[in-house]
């Protein structure tokens, strides 16, 4: 007896191509996710630089506290220093700064500083001056919101000698790799519009195109912030928490600046992201930097980039116990690994002090607190001693931590890096330092100094306040904090 042929309708046969068709989409969204979650680095990323030795060895810092009026008051440093570097290069200036822009400010603002204006300004001098130097510009394409605004600052500087380089992100892997998988499946197909776009601009004024604001969704950033140049001194390098960003010229930040071998570690760094962002850029030679054989008593330095920041890290904390103390400033703390260690250290026996941004708010748009007031819950429960930064507007924007070792050594590392998964997790581009010093060493000292200034107050000015400032959490805003710092679906 012959089977009976079985017929599918055409209904039938047009939802199985449906559903064949979302399954191969499905499986493409997914390779692509997980590719660019875990691709290959370009070369030269999370680097790991020798300990150097040191010389002009410098702790700057940007303080904002609250007078005895209630008024904001500010005292700046660290980009008075910029400029006078970028006066007195010689031959080489290369610059990576992660903002360089005028957006999202009040120009008329009582604490408004030009600063990317002010910086613009001196490099085309200098450059004006020095007519064979060599001044380049790092900076990542936020600045131009990828590709919708023509930034007057960029065409400045270009006509000024200045050579601009914008940093390719799509080298790097994915901070958001639920939305990147997506991104690179159909979205980074879409042309950009001359004319800029037709959708509001979450960072400024000028409209922007939907590719834009889709390209934003990645949460990929260039975070750096370094300067290096040369002078009749030699070679010095910075690396700082701060901007050249007139609406963050009020926030605080650190800096630590240098001079020596690490330097041109600091430059070769550099000259890793202009590989793959402008292959065809001549980078300036510098020579061979040196091999050090000598001894490692007294103060060293060594640059830390991407994970490699996360590694000393993390081994610094394990290394503190009994009768050590650990004093971290930071914006963003969500890193859980660091989080552990510093439970870990408290533990231990080792004195842990935090002062954290209470996240409330960010140029004039209000935030939810996350992530730092569930981190600070936790850390307290654990018997961290947590103090948050008296802001009014501005940005507790310090990314810096100190190790006091009981046997007399201490530790400093600081940069651009907050303390989170995008910024230690070979997600973003970052820039630290790690000084490797007596505890009585000026640069500590001058650390130390700028610490206990936030963490105790002075008389009729206030930098800090109590954990019960901020102390309302719940498990709600615990988890989502979780989530948002597990999945990237998150700025932080």
């Amino acid at each position: 007896m012959s089977s009976k042929p079985i017929f599918r309708s055409p209904k039938t046969r047009a939802w199985r191509r449906v559903r064949i068709a979302a399954a191969l989409l499905l499986l493409a969204w997914i390779a692509m996710a997980v590719w660019h979650n875990y691709k290959p680095l370009p070369e030269g990323l999370s680097a790991e630089m020798p300990l150097r030795s040191v010389d002009g060895l410098r702790f700057l810092a940007d303080y904002s506290w609250v007078d005895a009026r209630g008024r904001r008051q500010i005292e700046q440093r660290i980009f008075d220093r910029v400029l006078e570097l970028i006066d007195q290069a010689e031959r080489v200036i290369v610059i990576d700064m992660f903002l360089f822009n005028h957006f999202a400010g009040n120009p008329d603002g009582p604490d408004m500083r030009p600063l990317s204006a002010e910086v613009t300004d001196a490099l085309i001098r200098r450059k004006r001056e020095a007519p064979e130097l060599r001044a380049i510009l790092i900076t990542d394409p936020i600045n131009h919101f990828y590709g919708s605004l023509d930034l007057e600052l960029f065409d400045r500087l270009r006509n000024g000698g200045v050579e601009v380089v914008i940093t390719e992100l799509k080298k790097l892997r994915a901070s958001n790799p639920a939305w990147s998988g997506i991104w690179r499946l159909c979205c980074q197909w879409f042309g950009r519009a001359d004319d800029g776009g037709w959708l509001p601009n979450p960072v400024g004024d000028q409209q922007v195109s939907m590719r834009s604001v889709l390209e934003l969704l990645n949460f990929k950033a260039n975070h750096r912030k370094t300067l290096v140049v040369d002078s009749a001194a030699g070679w010095t390098g910075m690396v700082t928490s701060g901007n050249a960003h007139d609406a963050s010229s009020a926030h605080s930040n650190i800096a630590i600046e240098f001079s020596g071998p690490a330097a041109l570690d600091l430059l070769a760094t550099e000259a890793a992201v202009a590989e793959f962002s402008a292959p065809g850029l001549d980078w300036p030679e510098v020579g061979r930097r040196p091999i050090e054989h000598g001894s490692t008593a007294g103060t060293r330095i060594q640059v830390l980039t991407e994970a490699a920041i996360r590694d000393a890290l993390l081994a610094s904390l394990e290394r503190a116990g009994q009768g050590d103390r650990i004093d971290l400033a930071m914006f963003y703390l969500s890193h859980r690994s660091t989080i552990e260690a510093l439970i870990a250290a408290q533990a231990r026996g080792a004195r842990v002090r935090v002062v954290l941004d209470p996240n409330e708010g960010a140029f004039g748009r209000e935030k939810s607190g996350i992530p730092n007031r569930s981190v600070a819950a936790e850390l307290t429960d654990a018997g961290v001693r947590v103090r948050w930064c008296n802001t009014t507007g501005e940005q507790c924007h310090d990314k810096a931590v100190a190790i006091h070792y009981a046997n007399g050594r201490a530790e400093l590392i600081a940069g651009s890096a907050n303390f989170t998964r995008r910024n230690l997790d070979d997600l973003n581009l970052e820039t630290n330092v790690r000084v490797v010093a007596h505890a009585d060493a000026e640069v500590v000292a001058d650390f130390d100094a700028y610490f206990d200034r936030r963490w105790n107050n002075r008389p009729g000015e206030t930098y800090s306040r109590p954990y019960p400032a901020f102390a309302k959490e719940g498990w709600f805003r615990y988890w989502r904090y979780r989530f948002m710092e597990f999945t990237g679906l998150s700025t932080f």
